[in-house]
């Protein structure tokens, strides 16, 4: 069976089992803290995908990757228990993202990241942001900022899948393509 479809299929039921608990602002967190944890330590998909590994084992893990505990969240940990009794669990980081997506679509809230070479104080952050909701048409943004020094200058900005590169590095590489080119005229 296709990863995309098992994840959209769990995923879709997570969302209906939150809107029931009306829970589905507190798994919308917990998700965005499980991707967080996976891309912190890619490691932990590797045990996620352990057959040697026990599911007692593979629980604490995921949620120790969530920041919960089993009081906190009970819906995430009925979930993860569902996701290990099906043999499922090395699908949580794709089905955490497609929840994450159908959240974000369910609740009109626009996802955007923006990469910097260098910090951004708070006020041009604000700007950024303000000019950035104006393009939603009502919807709620949600803007992320990363400080990736290897763009040299300028910033790459991602609206919902939408990008727009405007990083010094962009630049130079057009500029040598361009001499590359013109050389071989």
């Amino acid at each position: 069976m296709n990863e995309g479809l098992i994840a959209s299929r769990y995923a879709k039921a997570l969302l209906k089992y939150a809107q029931d608990q009306n829970a589905t602002q507190r798994l919308y967190d917990v998700a965005r803290q499980v991707e967080k944890s996976f891309v912190a330590h890619p490691d932990l998909q590797e045990a996620m995908l352990n057959p040697v590994l026990e599911a007692a084992r593979k629980e604490t893990l995921l949620l120790s990757a969530a920041g919960v505990d089993a009081d906190s969240s009970k819906e995430y940990l009925r979930f993860i228990r569902l996701l290990l009794v099906k043999r499922r669990e090395d699908y949580i980081r794709s089905i955490m993202l497609a929840y994450q997506k159908l959240y974000r679509e369910c609740n009109r809230i626009v996802k955007a990241h923006i990469v910097t070479a260098t910090p951004l104080d708070s006020k041009t952050l604000a700007r950024i942001e303000a000019v950035v909701a104006a393009q939603c048409q009502g919807k709620t943004l949600e803007l992320e900022h990363t400080i990736d020094p290897e763009i040299i200058g300028g910033f790459v900005l991602d609206v919902d899948g939408l990008q727009m590169d405007a990083s010094i590095e962009k630049e130079l590489k057009q500029l040598r393509l361009k001499l590359i080119h013109s050389k071989r005229l």
